[in-house]
């Protein structure tokens, strides 16, 4: 009976010593995650008000929602007497690991973004870069997809094509054309100026 009573009055202790931060954690657990909700979906307006690509505005909403929710419940842990230290260094260990592991891949991600951004071509228009040329068939967030004048389906990574040179062909209406036209040496040079 009076180990019953010890943890009785454990019990009381503990919740009353926890019991405050619990209840203020949990609601500011349910704030915080309705204002990320509101957050991401006013980002969401903003990206379709600004034309950004269909293929980049989701991915952008999900790792700023997911971002910040991190940082939520980090705070939340702490408020409740957790230590975060270890929270902290468990996630800078998996986002070393992470990039590592996806450097490529992120690279490529990182070029698309920039290219998504800074728009050195659109869909439709007639590249060349990294050797090859054709027209823009679709911009991806890790690859570019043209297509050869002989109707070749091509995939360059993003990572290599922002990082080069990009020329665009279609990006002025109007371009000077160059033509180099020959004549023998025995001809006669005004007829073929006049000509």
């Amino acid at each position: 009976m009076e180990n019953l009573d010890k943890y009785v009055d454990m019990g009381v202790q503990m919740a009353i010593e926890y019991g405050p931060k619990v209840i203020l954690a949990i609601i500011v657990l349910v704030i915080g995650l309705s204002v990320i909700k509101s957050m991401t979906f006013f980002l969401k307006s903003i990206l379709d008000k600004r034309d950004v690509d269909p293929t980049l505005a989701p991915f952008l909403v999900n790792l700023v929602g997911w971002g910040i929710k991190v940082l939520l419940i980090v705070s939340v842990a702490s408020m409740v007497g957790v230590e975060t230290t270890s929270f902290v260094a468990v996630i800078g260990a998996a986002g070393l690991a992470i990039g590592f592991a996806l450097q490529g891949s992120l690279a490529n991600f990182a070029g698309g973004v920039l290219i998504l951004i800074f728009r050195p071509f659109k869909k439709g228009d007639y590249i060349q870069t990294q050797g090859l040329e054709g027209i823009v068939e679709s911009i991806d967030v890790f690859a570019t997809i043209i297509s050869t004048l002989d109707n070749k389906k091509i995939l360059i990574p993003n990572g290599p094509l922002a990082g080069g040179a990009i020329h665009n062909f279609t990006a002025k209406e109007v371009r000077r054309v160059d033509l180099s036209i020959g004549i023998g040496y025995n001809d006669d040079i005004k007829k073929a100026i006049k000509v």
